[in-house]
């Protein structure tokens, strides 16, 4: 099994369940239409990841930062940063389809994660800054997120139930992209703009 560390403790998420365009921005430069509902996926404990492994035999693959939570008794309880790891050219072909999308979303190493820390604050102050190679490629908060945690977490619960331990991924932010084995990744986690989350990943 495959895990995410809080408190230099082991902890071993059943499931990552993640929302999709959850930023007005990102669907924009994804040319995707604004859902009438909220877009679940979910990706298995095989996919969590704490280190940056490209997936092999694919030349392409694009990195997604996300404020992600870890949830107890159904409630936010730990908070990190993670990368939603994507094949774009496969998601796009199963799009066009009309087929799901776990190939391209579900691999294993696909769901990265910084380790969490125990939080219990007002989450509306959270952002998430990404930097690859020292340049700022994705910004992002509370307030562009189209739905937020909490009803996220609702709507996810009308049809599964979160175990102790998995992890909520909260939708990226514009500025997706492409990256490449070498980059070097930095993800923030920030409240009221102070860091509280930092780790840096070299893409292997």
């Amino acid at each position: 099994m495959q895990y995410i560390t809080i408190d230099n403790k082991h902890i071993y998420p059943s499931k990552v369940v993640c929302i999709g365009r959850n930023y007005t921005e990102h669907i924009k430069e994804l040319n995707n239409e604004t859902p009438d509902e909220m877009v679940f996926f979910i990706k298995p404990n095989s996919s969590v990841s704490n280190n940056l492994i490209f997936p092999k035999g694919h030349e392409s693959c694009h990195y997604e930062a996300e404020i992600s939570f870890m949830i107890e008794e159904n409630k936010i309880s730990a908070v990190g940063f993670g990368l939603d790891l994507t094949l774009r050219d496969i998601q796009s072909k199963l799009k066009k389809k009309g087929l799901p999308w776990e190939r391209a979303k579900a691999f294993d190493n696909s769901a990265v994660f910084s380790k969490f820390i125990p939080f219990n604050k007002d989450i509306t102050k959270l952002s998430i800054e990404l930097y690859i190679n020292s340049q700022l490629k994705q910004k992002g908060d509370y307030s562009l997120m189209i739905n937020k945690p909490d009803e996220i977490i609702k709507e996810a619960n009308s049809f599964l139930t979160f175990e102790d331990g998995d992890i909520l991924m909260s939708g990226t932010p514009s500025g997706v992209g492409e990256y490449k084995v070498g980059d070097i990744f930095v993800g923030k986690i920030l409240y009221e703009d102070e860091v509280i989350v930092e780790q840096t990943f070299k893409a292997i």
